[in-house]
């Protein structure tokens, strides 16, 4: 066989290639440089981003997107050190992403190299594993274990290491050795079924259920289950509520959404304590999903679907456990049950549906808010109105999260809400948008974030704009931390505020600086136009800069702000 010699950075990119890679973030140092001219010579898509928190940022809706591998990397020291928050985003979020890391040239290590730092130790509890080349001949296994361990189980982080010394080295490489699985390009890679006992178990207490109703959560996305959970719903006649998420389980507007449950709800929390039996998927059952660990109450009849058998009991212990891949354990279910007991459900499903018309009614008043400063609610109710059923709403960590969540409907079964809930970390609005642009060209793209948000994010406009990438950003510009000044405001009264303002900035000025289209909003009558403008753009990015409410008592999505009680120590956030 013949062999070809190549540096270990060829080596790394060859061997991304054989798993279709897509695009890569990242800001480039010694370590990798080979790497990032194999990258040039080959034609892998790597793109500058201008901090590599927002280049994990950007991998991490890649994969939400798509189901893909999403691709980042960062220099030896502070670029390793700037990936933590978007990896444990990607960890606790379950998205497969696989990042290069430059590290030290091994014959020089601990003598005070440049840039040299604990690293590994610093990366080790933020990924799902850890993997060092430790010889140039293992640089495609590894890259093929990074991308088996990403995509299987619930999916997650790889960070691979790349020492400068096998980063430069050389090799001679047999084509062979870059061979991938297919398989492993793409999350779920592999799907486990629950055991048949479990599945009786669920399938007698679903068949004699009449208020019956699923708690969906992020891993049906993860999943790609959207589809079958939408077609189970309708054959057995249970309504669906869901986690942030979880949101595109089914269609917000299909007959059986009860929308949010948790912190913030429409309907869904007192169903839930109405139901005779809860199936729970992919859902962790954590403190937001939970109102703080308060819904369901105990005592419920919970059956529990994951594909990770450690969350089940961790917040609420349930009476059949399935442990199982989402689509897989949906699919079994429907198989099983076969539509029984659909028929004494009637009454409940259309409850549901009249329950959600009265909340419709009643929301109407804020969606369609004439004030000034723009009622936050407003936003929502105009890109509910234009948004298409394809278009896919990419929302910051804070309050545009909480917004969306309670708020935005999607008009179709799957992945429409980008929220980054992993680590509901802010600043992932401007990189969010740019990961889900290239994962879904065809889909128009907006994202929410807050103006602390954009001010940790904003050099990745120019990113955005050196990629001809359009879409539109919308900034809930309150000139504060809003949800900081929020909490401060319930906890401590009016006028108790402690850093949690902003200097008032013009973000469409800041914009139109970094070459991008931009339109500053102040009259909630020019909103709709707004939106449908920066949909229109093409090529570059449109950043609307909605001056919104300054009222702290009115920041929070609560059905209504100036009635939340809350006690010293409690957290609603």
């Amino acid at each position: 066989m013949s062999t070809h010699e190549m540096t270990g950075g060829e080596a790394l990119a060859r061997a991304l290639l054989a798993h279709g890679a897509g695009p890569m973030f990242g800001m480039g140092g010694f370590q990798l440089l080979p790497f990032y001219d194999a990258c040039r010579r080959l034609g892998l898509r790597h793109a500058l981003i201008n901090d590599e928190r927002c280049g994990v940022f950007a991998a991490d809706a890649y994969a939400k997107v798509t189901g893909r591998v999403g691709l980042a990397d960062g220099t030896l020291g502070p670029g390793a050190t700037n990936l933590v928050t978007g990896l444990i985003e990607c960890l606790n979020a379950g998205s497969p992403v696989v990042a290069f890391v430059g590290d030290t040239h091994r014959a020089y290590s601990w003598k005070n190299m440049t840039q040299e730092a604990r690293q590994l130790e610093i990366l080790r509890p933020a990924v799902k594993d850890l993997l060092r080349v430790e010889t140039i001949q293992r640089a495609p296994e590894m890259v093929r274990r990074a991308f088996a361990v990403a995509t299987s189980g619930r999916p997650g982080p790889v960070v691979v290491s790349v020492p400068e010394d096998i980063a430069h080295g050389t090799h001679g490489f047999e084509e062979s050795e870059f061979a991938a699985d297919p398989r492993h390009q793409a999350a779920p890679a592999i799907r486990c079924r629950a055991a048949q006992d479990d599945l009786a178990k669920a399938v007698a207490l679903l068949a004699k259920a009449r208020r019956p109703l699923i708690l969906a959560g992020g891993g049906v996305h993860i999943s790609g289950a959207a589809p079958a959970l939408e077609a189970f719903a309708r054959a057995s006649a249970i309504p669906v509520a869901h986690t942030m998420t979880g949101k595109g389980a089914i269609a917000c507007t299909d007959p059986l959404s009860a929308g949010l449950f948790g912190r913030y709800d429409r309907i869904a929390n007192a169903l839930i304590a109405e139901a005779d039996v809860l199936l729970v998927i992919g859902c962790k059952l954590g403190e937001i999903a939970t109102k703080r660990y308060t819904v369901p109450a105990a005592g419920k009849t919970v059956i529990h679907m994951d594909i990770v058998a450690e969350e089940f009991g961790r917040t609420y212990r349930p009476e059949v456990l399935l442990w199982a891949d989402a689509r897989a354990g949906i699919e079994d279910l429907h198989e099983a049950l076969r539509g029984e007991g659909k028929a004494g459900r009637a009454d409940h499903v259309a409850e549901v549906a009249q329950r959600m018309a009265a909340w419709r009614a009643a929301a109407a008043a804020r969606t369609g808010s004439a004030e000034t400063p723009i009622n936050v609610a407003r936003i929502l109710g105009e890109l509910n109105a234009i948004l298409p059923p394809e278009a896919i709403l990419v929302a910051d960590g804070g309050f545009a999260a909480h917004w969306g969540g309670l708020l935005y409907d999607t008009k179709r079964a799957g992945r429409g809400f980008v929220p980054d809930r992993g680590f509901a970390s802010i600043g992932y609005g401007v990189p969010g948008a740019i990961g889900a642009k290239l994962g879904a060209p065809d889909r128009p793209v907006v994202a929410m974030t807050g103006d602390g948000g954009l001010n940790m994010s904003l050099g990745d406009l120019e990113t955005a704009r050196r990629m001809g990438l359009a879409f539109t950003a919308i900034v809930f510009n309150n000139a504060a931390s809003g949800y900081v000044k929020a909490l401060q405001h319930a906890m401590y009264g009016a006028g108790s505020y402690q850093s949690s303002d902003l200097a008032e900035t013009d973000y469409a000025a800041t914009a139109r600086a970094l070459g991008c289209n931009a339109i500053r909003v102040e009259d909630p009558a020019k909103l709709g136009a707004a939106i449908r403008a920066g949909i229109a753009t093409r090529d570059v990015p449109t950043v609307l800069d909605v001056v919104v409410t300054r009222d702290p008592a009115h920041m929070l999505p609560a059905a209504d702000n100036r009635t939340v009680q809350i006690k010293k120590g409690d957290r609603i956030a």
